[in-house]
């Protein structure tokens, strides 16, 4: 699973290291100041800043992308008006019926005073 956050994921500017995906951003941006010579050589996808490949490669990365295509699919929701859709549904949900008089409540609080550490 890509999104599982235990994954080892293999790190562009050393590939000894295999750093878990919750800490992969942390990772790039120690790992991009320790190999500054290779971070010239990389360029970073426009679609997620975790995608980081050879720069006569970024090209090809860009068409084939999977983050692209999930953008793509949220461009396509929301310009066929899917979303907009939802949202503007007229909800069903109902407020359960009230039993409490507030303002009764009130008067019968003003008739008894309360006083700390005394009981009526």
């Amino acid at each position: 699973d890509a999104f599982d956050p235990e994954i080892l994921i293999q790190c562009p500017y050393n590939k000894h290291h295999k750093i878990r995906a919750r800490r992969f951003p942390y990772h790039l941006v120690k790992c991009q100041k320790s190999h500054p010579e290779v971070a010239q050589q990389l360029a970073t996808c426009p679609f997620s800043a975790r995608h980081l490949v050879p720069q006569a490669d970024l090209r090809d990365h860009i068409m084939k992308c999977s983050e692209r295509r999930l953008m793509e699919h949220d461009i396509v929701c929301q310009s066929s008006g899917f979303q907009r859709e939802q949202m503007n549904a007229a909800s069903t949900w109902q407020a359960p019926p009230c039993d409490e008089d507030w303002e009764a409540e009130l008067l019968e609080q003003s008739n008894s005073l309360f006083i700390w550490g005394r009981t009526n």
